[in-house]
């Protein structure tokens, strides 16, 4: 597949999703099925006594809101829109190696520094969706939050891609909007409190800075008006 020439950003942006698609699909998915095989391995057997993370003047402020289950679960797609916008197997091998740096803090922090979020004094399983979620994401892991952490991370890259493409500043304002829904929603379904959230916030944004300064260049650059 012959690059586009410089020229007006879909144009660009088609390149770069249909660029190594099964690739960057695949690859996508084994990555999150192996960070999970280590999260639930350290879900189940803790190396340490687990600590309760406190809860703040925050959490307190935020209500529980049902409804945010939905951005909670948009992270599983939103993760691969980074990726699938790496113009190249160079770029697209740098960023599987700092996503690999991202998850593997995660875990080791995890490791040695067990959490969890302090029991609910409420039953979510009556709303619709809570119960699955439940069953799948446990209260251990807490923090820092990884799906925060995956969250700022990808919107840094996302936005770095599409600045790079020259896209308008509409779809990057909504791209940070979906990162933001995201965060907030671990706290509004009461998955996380607001430290787990400040802890995967920092992790996320040190390695997409790490990474946006370290990453080989594409050569790209977009027509110039």
């Amino acid at each position: 597949m012959d690059p586009p020439a410089p020229g007006h950003w879909r144009a660009e942006l088609v390149y770069r999703v249909r660029k190594l698609f099964w690739l960057k699909l695949l690859g996508t998915t084994l990555w999150t099925t192996l960070f999970f095989v280590g999260y639930f391995h350290l879900l189940r057997h803790p190396a340490y006594p687990v600590a309760v993370m406190p809860l703040t003047w925050v959490d307190r402020l935020v209500p529980f809101q049902p409804a945010m289950l939905w951005p909670y679960l948009s992270l599983w797609f939103y993760i691969g829109i980074a990726p699938g916008l790496q113009r190249d197997f160079r770029q697209l091998l740098a960023y599987g190696l700092w996503t690999i740096v991202l998850m593997g803090s995660g875990l080791l922090i995890f490791h040695f520094w067990p959490t969890a979020v302090p029991p609910l004094s409420f039953d979510r399983a009556g709303y619709p969706g809570f119960a699955l979620l439940e069953g799948v994401d446990g209260s251990g892991n807490a923090s820092p939050s990884m799906h925060v952490a995956s969250a700022v991370f990808t919107g840094l890259r996302l936005h770095a891609a599409l600045r790079e493409i020259g896209a308008p500043v509409p779809l990057r304002l909504a791209n940070g909007v979906w990162a933001g829904l995201i965060a907030w929603s671990t706290v509004a379904v009461r998955q996380h409190v607001a430290l787990d959230v400040l802890g995967g916030a920092a992790l996320g944004l040190v390695v997409a800075a790490l990474s946006l300064r370290w990453r080989p260049a594409t050569g790209y650059h977009p027509a110039r008006p």
